[in-house]
């Protein structure tokens, strides 16, 4: 247990960060797979949509440091790729 004020109050702040982070990387896993299905349909504007969605949501996540910017944009080359290939 936290034994001084500043402790007290850190303890307060990381767990309503961890509460944060946790609702923002439970929703890109959301977008993503929302791109992954959008990739199997045939609709290239769904799939379109649902990526730029991705990417606005990763890149979100990186200003609020929840994820790494070198994930996000591995993430992001990944899901590029799928865009591409259904675009041909």
């Amino acid at each position: 247990m936290a034994n001084t004020k500043s402790a007290i109050k850190a303890a307060r702040k990381s767990t309503r960060n961890a509460a944060r982070n946790q609702a923002t990387k439970t929703r890109l896993k959301t977008l993503g797979k929302a791109v992954q299905k959008a990739v199997t349909g045939t609709d290239a504007a769904a799939t379109r949509a649902a990526a730029i969605a991705y990417s606005s949501a990763l890149d979100k996540a990186v200003k609020s440091n929840v994820i790494h910017r070198n994930s996000a944009s591995n993430h992001k080359s990944q899901c590029a790729k799928y865009i591409f290939a259904t675009a041909k």
